[in-house]
């Protein structure tokens, strides 16, 4: 496991990154906030043990641009000498998933850090599936599942479905379709898309008394669960 340790005082971190290497995770050390977010524009990791007094961006500064500029979910445990509540507080609002006050026991700072990375995988795990409705497609497997029933589709429906389940109740264009199903920026004069929406409904819907893609007349199709009479 790969961990990113922003600390700025050399004992501490020298201290934390041996008993983190002794219980065999790989440590990368930055000793000021903007070197750390430095490290993380360049490498991915598995866990963030972020010190809340820095240098150069302080902790909840780096957990800000970590969630809102990089748009990283890795999960971060902050350390901080102050540990008052509002302090606790402040941390967790600003992207934090645990917070521990220093001094600290390092068996906890592992035992922490090992619960965040299982929470994580787990909801990581789980965001590969996408549902609506009786529906389900697992992004990993490629598989599509409707009231328990397993639907057979081809590579080129299941990027379509997939490209309609990412965007419930939203009318998709044609164009928009093309675009990201087949990775054509231009109208190719053909009825593709039409086509392969029809073999889409033929497995997705047929039998079931709630259809789920319908038409948006003049524009292109749209995934949801009541169709409305001026379609």
């Amino acid at each position: 496991m790969k961990v990113l340790l922003i600390e700025d005082e050399k004992n501490i971190a020298s201290f934390i990154e041996r008993s983190l290497q002794a219980a065999g995770y790989q440590v990368v050390t930055a000793f000021d906030g903007e070197t750390g977010l430095e490290i993380l524009e360049a490498s991915d990791f598995d866990v963030i043990v972020l010190d809340v007094i820095l240098p150069r961006h302080n902790g909840w500064e780096v957990c800000q641009q970590v969630r809102q500029r990089l748009q990283r979910d890795t999960p971060i445990l902050m350390l901080s000498a102050m540990n008052h509540t509002n302090h606790i507080v402040k941390g967790l609002e600003a992207g934090a998933d645990d917070y521990m006050a220093k001094p600290f026991k390092m068996n906890e700072l592992l035992a922490r850090l090992q619960a965040l990375v299982r929470r994580y995988r787990r909801q990581s795990a789980a965001s590969n599936m996408l549902r609506y409705g009786s529906l389900e497609v697992n992004l990993d497997a490629k598989e599509v599942w409707r009231e328990g029933r397993k639907i057979k589709l081809t590579i080129r429906e299941f990027k379509l479905l997939e490209c309609l389940i990412r965007n419930p109740g939203k009318a998709l264009s044609r164009h928009e379709l093309l675009e990201q199903v087949w990775g054509l920026d231009f109208d190719t004069g053909t009825n593709v898309v039409d086509v392969y929406v029809n073999y889409l409904r033929n497995k997705v819907d047929k039998g079931y008394p709630q259809k789920l893609i319908h038409t948006v007349y003049g524009m292109g199709y749209i995934l949801k669960e009541h169709h409305d009479a001026a379609e």
